[in-house]
């Protein structure tokens, strides 16, 4: 499931977290790569353990943890803090698939990552090229979204970063395991768990909705992992 989280940060928010990421101090993007993956990418990125890292990271951490949308659509267990990288000059990142299993920095815990997440610190028109292309069994998706908005996939997909060939794209980025690993499961609970909220605000919590509610809860006992 691909998904679309709009306004997880303000415009206050984006702003400020741009003036900070333009006058940072960035290093080769391949500083966190696997051999495979160095092959095909060429950006820049905050170095991991910079103070300027942790204090964004930790914005996105904050509008996260109140964004009901991800909490819905990810049902996080835990996730690696938010990575910042940009691109610009005809800097790209080809075709790959993240790392199945990636460590959490300054710990000796490691995720499983289920899905992973784009969110776009550059409005579309400050910059030409940069799409996000997602692979998948329908075909390849382009993801150009607005500052202060995510997109959500699942970290099997195939997917590339197209050369920016003007302007910049600043971007944040992380990986996200689930209490459900199962892509489909977690899309079937999180439909229902929408159409559950709308009942609710249109007729209130009848019989029917309270009955649709415990089954939610019970699939989610079901297939959670913790």
């Amino acid at each position: 499931m691909m998904l679309h989280v709009p306004n997880v940060l303000t415009r206050e928010q984006v702003a400020h977290c741009r003036r900070v990421l333009e006058a940072a101090d960035w290093e080769d993007g391949n500083a966190t790569s696997g051999p495979q993956a160095a092959q095909a990418k060429r950006n820049r990125q905050l170095p991991l353990e910079a103070a300027v890292t942790r204090e964004l990271g930790k914005v996105i951490a904050m509008a996260l943890a109140r964004n009901a949308t991800f909490l819905s659509a990810a049902l996080p267990h835990q996730s690696v803090p938010p990575l910042f990288n940009r691109y610009e000059g005809g800097e790209h990142f080809g075709l790959h698939i993240d790392n199945a299993i990636r460590p959490i920095p300054g710990s000796l815990d490691r995720i499983r990552t289920d899905l992973s997440s784009t969110l776009f610190f550059s409005d579309p028109e400050e910059y030409d090229g940069g799409e996000l292309v997602v692979v998948d069994t329908y075909g390849m998706h382009e993801v150009k979204l607005p500052a202060g908005d995510m997109i959500l996939y699942p970290s099997s997909s195939l997917h590339r970063v197209e050369p920016v060939t003007r302007g910049v794209r600043f971007g944040s980025f992380f990986w996200t395991q689930s209490i459900v690993r199962d892509d489909t499961r977690r899309g079937l609970l999180f439909e229902l768990d929408v159409n559950i909220q709308k009942l609710r605000a249109r007729i209130g919590d009848t019989e029917e909705v309270i009955a649709l509610t415990g089954h939610y809860h019970n699939l989610l006992r079901q297939w959670a992992e913790l």
